[in-house]
């Protein structure tokens, strides 16, 4: 079993509030990870996956948890059952000051952010994150790399070495917890499974799916996958697949609802946004379902396909996302493309605005060229701008001079957190 590393940060959080929503995409682990804070914590569990529990939760959503009484329980798959807000908001209000640690929610899909669910818990409720593995759990290391830029100490040095080959083992292996350890024919027929068992089945209860959305979503998949860490035109993949693109949003914004993919917005500031792209790009959450979908089985046919890098842009930006998650302190991500198409992969905001500009290149050799864009970023954002990295797939931290902006070169290994740094 593979140690989480927001685990720490869930039982903190149940101890400062009444409610904790624990959602990501299915398979990730929030099963696993919330049995095991309930039996430490001593709570209760009920999974509302369950068709008997589920009946009696939607016939009597308030006699349902007032059956409960004081104890401190885990609700899980909680997207089966949002009639249970209201009733959960009650019990909550009815509290002592003193009372945390209530209800632990997990839900595969972010119910609190879909139009369907008009009641939240303001002031009552954490919510939390949980995506498939990180490669730093994976490799069971404790370096996160969001805590690591913000502080931005990049001192010259060698990271061990991790081969094209390795590297593509990365991306086509992704992180749901049960595909690490299976063989090719076992994971590819893991991933199909998982498409076609759980994807249309949960798709359907947050959608009010008409006619036939299954050969729908079956085209829209994997034209998403070769889309990942590209910009999202709603228009031309309407076009392409034949489709209304206020369907196409409408389909997409579930399919994000559901953490299978994710759109990131573009990072825009005041005054400049005229000389900014406002449209978001999207990544598919795991690499490994995105490689299933496009036919990629071996490293040999990820390296060799058009699909290599943005892939591995969307390896980094994923694993920027969910060592986020437990970072110690809270980014913004977002993406930037001027007028002029300069861009840049990411960019990380903090709370007071200042940014780090983060670029990604899946070559092992870097020239001064290649942090045209951070410079770009750099002269767009100003005051704002304090730092410009590119992950590459060698193994120095290398500094880089330009337009009186010191930018940095930093090995693809950090993301995996070696231990050495």
């Amino acid at each position: 079993m593979y140690s989480r590393k927001l685990r720490p940060l869930i039982e903190e959080l149940l101890a400062e509030f009444r409610v904790l929503y624990l959602t990501g995409p299915r398979q990730a682990g929030k099963t696993t990870l919330a049995r095991s804070v309930a039996e430490h914590l001593n709570m209760g569990y009920i999974t509302l996956d369950d068709q008997a529990t589920l009946a009696s939760a939607e016939s009597d959503p308030h006699g349902f948890i007032r059956s409960l009484g004081s104890r401190r329980v885990v609700l899980d798959e909680f997207q089966y059952a949002p009639s249970l807000i209201p009733a959960i908001k009650e019990a909550s209000d009815n509290l002592a000051p003193s009372e945390k640690g209530k209800f632990l929610l997990t839900g595969s899909a972010d119910i609190f952010r879909s139009a369907r669910t008009q009641e939240a818990l303001p002031g009552h409720m954490a919510r939390l994150e949980l995506f498939p593995l990180s490669l730093s759990e994976i490799s069971n290391q404790p370096l996160n790399i969001i805590d690591y830029l913000l502080k931005g100490n990049f001192q010259s040095t060698a990271v061990p070495f991790t081969s094209r080959e390795e590297l593509a083992g990365f991306v086509l292996r992704g992180g749901y917890p049960e595909a690490q350890s299976k063989g090719p024919r076992a994971k590819q027929a893991w991933f199909k499974s998982y498409m076609e068992g759980r994807l249309y089945k949960d798709f359907e209860t947050l959608y009010a799916a008409r006619g036939d959305y299954h050969s729908k979503l079956q085209a829209m998949a994997p034209y998403l996958a070769g889309l990942s860490g590209n910009l999202l035109k709603y228009a031309s993949i309407g076009n392409d697949l034949e489709l209304n693109d206020k369907l196409v949003k409408s389909y997409i914004e579930i399919l994000d609802l559901m953490f299978i993919v994710r759109r990131v917005p573009a990072y825009l500031k005041n005054r400049a946004k005229r000389l900014a792209v406002r449209m978001p790009k999207i990544h598919y959450v795991d690499t490994g379902l995105a490689c299933h979908l496009l036919g990629l089985r071996d490293e040999n046919q990820l390296l060799t396909s058009q699909y290599y890098g943005s892939l591995m842009e969307s390896l980094v930006y994923m694993e920027c996302c969910k060592q986020a998650s437990w970072a110690q302190e809270e980014v913004g991500i977002y993406h930037f493309r001027d007028n002029k198409q300069h861009e840049v992969d990411m960019v990380l905001e903090r709370p007071n605005g200042q940014i780090i500009g983060v670029e990604v290149k899946a070559s092992a050799s870097v020239k001064s060229q290649d942090f045209k864009g951070l410079s770009v970023l750099a002269e767009f954002s100003g005051k704002a701008f304090e730092q410009g990295i590119l992950f590459y797939t060698g193994q120095d931290i290398l500094p880089f001079r330009q337009n009186d902006k010191t930018f940095y070169a930093l090995p693809m290994g950090l993301l995996w957190g070696d231990t050495a740094i």
